[in-house]
């Protein structure tokens, strides 16, 4: 019994520390985004164009992996950035994501859209991992959301939107509605609607 337990154990370890990896490599590509602002005050219009040539091939390719084609590289990595909850389904996640930066760049000027963005690829990039490592305290009525990684939100979000603005109160708020939408169990939702509502809140309180 002993022996079997400690088995257990172990194997609770490698399965905790390979969703710690998994999770890293995830919040890597939602980290990425954040270069997006840079790119659209550069060329918007280009940027946009590569946006949607990389939102449609990625549509393309994960209908044919999940046809049973996979394709070399890119369904390798759609399948290790992949949640339980994907696993034998159409990864929307990229979808979502790159439709919710898209989206944002044409509703809001170019300072507002930032602040989503910037929202997206850091506050609810750095959400889960902080609550994977350091959650310890769940929110009730949220799928398993925790305090920690609640508060990893908030604090991405008000540090990255201070950098870009300079303000104290205007970066409280906007992390602040960030967190509560974080919140919500959206599951790969959040991705579209974290940059457009956070960025017309910007367009509100600025």
């Amino acid at each position: 019994m002993r022996w079997t337990l400690e088995q257990t154990d172990s194997f609770a370890r490698r399965e905790y520390f390979y969703g710690i990896i998994k999770e890293l490599f995830r919040k890597s590509i939602h980290l990425c985004t954040g270069f997006v602002p840079l790119f659209l005050n550069i060329n918007t219009n280009l940027t946009r164009i590569l946006l949607l040539v990389a939102l449609v091939s990625y549509i393309c390719m994960e209908f044919l992996r999940h046809s049973g084609l996979n394709v070399p590289f890119v369904s390798k990595i759609t399948a290790l950035a992949a949640r339980k909850r994907d696993e034998n389904k159409f990864v929307l996640g990229p979808v979502t994501l790159v439709c919710g930066i898209l989206i944002s760049s044409f509703l809001w000027q170019p300072y507002h859209a930032a602040v989503g963005i910037y929202a997206l690829a850091f506050g609810d990039g750095l959400a889960s991992l902080g609550g994977k490592l350091f959650g310890r305290v769940e929110i009730p009525f949220t799928r398993g959301k925790t305090v920690e990684g609640s508060l990893t939100c908030f604090l991405a979000i008000f540090c990255v939107t201070f950098l870009h603005s300079g303000k104290v109160y205007e970066s409280f708020l906007i992390a602040l509605v960030g967190m509560f939408i974080e919140l919500l169990p959206l599951k790969d939702f959040d991705n579209l609607l974290i940059p457009i509502l956070l960025g017309g809140f910007s367009t509100l309180i600025a």
